[in-house]
């Protein structure tokens, strides 16, 4: 199902409540963000809107920065198992194909969700998008040797590029 979209210019002109529950999924679990967002408009443009966003998030702090990036599901992980995504990453996960794991694709997925959270005490995130299982797997096989400040940044990274994605299904010019 594909989320509702708004014109830049309705963002702008909505009420303020309005506008952070229409943002409010563009970062998952994490309304704060576009709670503060609000304060910035008016955005003359998706690319404002989106680098406001990302700057809000760059300023909050060590451990807002670590409470968003732990806000987010595991990769065909438990939630999934009992659908408890949140809309957006249930559309993200079922179009990289992870609903669709085969059961040795699920299971190698699940012991390295358990590996990469015993070691970096969060969740492995990657922008699914454009990955298929294969790809997804490789990612999480490759970014579990990393250090814990370099999964820190990429998750980060990670999830500014999600946000992207979700700005550009929710917002038009």
């Amino acid at each position: 199902m594909k989320p509702m979209q708004y014109s830049l210019e309705q963002l702008n002109s909505m009420p303020r409540d309005a506008f952070e529950a229409a943002l409010s999924g563009i970062f998952e679990h994490s309304p704060w963000v576009a709670q503060q967002a609000a304060a910035a408009r008016p955005f003359e443009s998706i690319d404002a809107l989106y680098s406001a966003m990302r700057e809000i998030v760059a300023n909050a702090g060590a451990a807002r920065q670590l409470a968003l990036i732990d806000a987010h599901p595991e990769l065909a992980g438990k939630a999934a198992v009992r659908g408890e995504l949140t809309a957006e990453s249930t559309r993200e996960q079922s179009g990289a194909g992870l609903a669709d794991c085969t059961q040795e694709q699920f299971d190698k997925l699940q012991r390295l969700n358990a590996s990469y959270r015993e070691k970096f005490g969060f969740p492995f995130i990657l922008a699914v998008r454009g990955y298929d299982r294969a790809a997804i797997i490789a990612n999480f096989e490759a970014r579990v040797n990393n250090t814990r400040d370099d999964e820190l940044r990429e998750s980060l990274e990670q999830i500014y590029r999600i946000a992207r994605f979700r700005i550009d299904d929710l917002v038009t010019a």
